[in-house]
C-alpha cells in the first residue's frame, strides 16, 4: 500500500526530480496538450494513494467514452502546467496551483495529431471534485497498488503496425495508449525505473 502523506509526496517529487525527461523531437506540426497524473486519496479520509482517471463523455467530437487521464489541448501562448491546470478545473472541479506540480513526463505523441506531455500533480487531503457532465461521464479514484500488479500490463501485436500495442488493466477494464502508456511510465518512475514509451503504439480505434 502507498501511503497518502508527506513522505510519499517527497519521494515522488524526487523520482520525478531524478526523472530525465524527453521532449519529443518530432513534433513538429501536432498540437500541444497535457494531460494530469493527479495523485490524491482513493476515499478520502482513506489514507490510500491513488490517481484520477476518468471516462469520457460519449458525445464528446474526439475519443468519446474512452479513458482518460484529465487535461487537454494548451490554448495560445499557455504553458503546458498552465494548461494542465485549467483542463483539471475545467473537466472535474479541482483547483490546483503550480505549487502542486511535482514532475513531468515524456512527451507523447499520437496517431491522432497531438503532442501530449504528463504532468505529475499533488491533490491533497479532501480534494474536492466537481467533474463536468458535458466532458466526463465518470470519475475514478484508481489506487497506485493496482497498476503495480505484476500482471496489470501487457503487450500485444496488431497487423496494422510492427510496434507493439500497450494494454494495462484498470478498474476491470483494459487501458491502451495514449493514456495506458502514460500510466505505465508512471508506474516505472514510482518503482525507481526509467521505461521510454514513445515507441508503444495505440490501437487502431484511437488512431483518429
Amino acid at each position: 500500500m502507498f501511503a497518502f502523506n508527506d513522505a510519499f509526496r517527497r519521494q515522488v517529487a524526487d523520482r520525478c526530480a531524478a526523472f530525465s525527461r524527453l521532449i519529443a523531437s518530432d513534433a513538429a506540426g501536432l498540437k500541444r496538450s497535457a494531460v494530469a497524473i493527479t495523485l490524491l486519496e482513493t476515499q478520502d479520509g482513506s489514507g490510500v494513494a491513488g490517481f484520477l482517471l476518468t471516462r469520457r463523455a460519449k458525445g464528446l467530437r474526439a475519443h468519446g467514452g474512452q479513458w482518460a487521464l484529465p487535461g487537454g489541448r494548451c490554448d495560445q501562448a499557455e504553458t503546458l502546467v498552465e494548461a494542465v491546470l485549467r483542463e483539471l478545473g475545467e473537466e472535474v472541479g479541482l483547483r490546483l496551483g503550480e505549487s502542486d506540480v511535482l514532475g513531468l513526463l515524456d512527451d507523447y505523441p499520437t496517431r491522432s495529431g497531438y503532442c501530449i506531455t504528463p504532468v505529475v500533480l499533488w491533490a491533497g487531503r479532501n480534494a474536492e471534485l466537481r467533474p463536468n457532465p458535458k466532458e466526463v461521464a465518470s470519475l475514478h479514484r484508481i489506487a497506485l497498488t493496482e497498476i503495480m500488479e505484476p500482471d496489470a500490463v501487457d503487450f500485444v501485436a496488431i497487423p496494422e503496425s510492427d510496434r507493439k500495442v500497450i494494454r494495462i488493466r484498470i478498474n476491470g477494464s483494459l487501458i491502451h495508449a495514449p493514456t495506458g502508456a502514460i500510466i505505465y511510465q508512471f508506474r516505472e518512475v514510482l518503482a525507481g525505473r526509467t521505461t521510454r514509451v514513445a515507441e508503444l503504439d495505440q490501437p487502431v480505434f484511437a488512431w483518429r
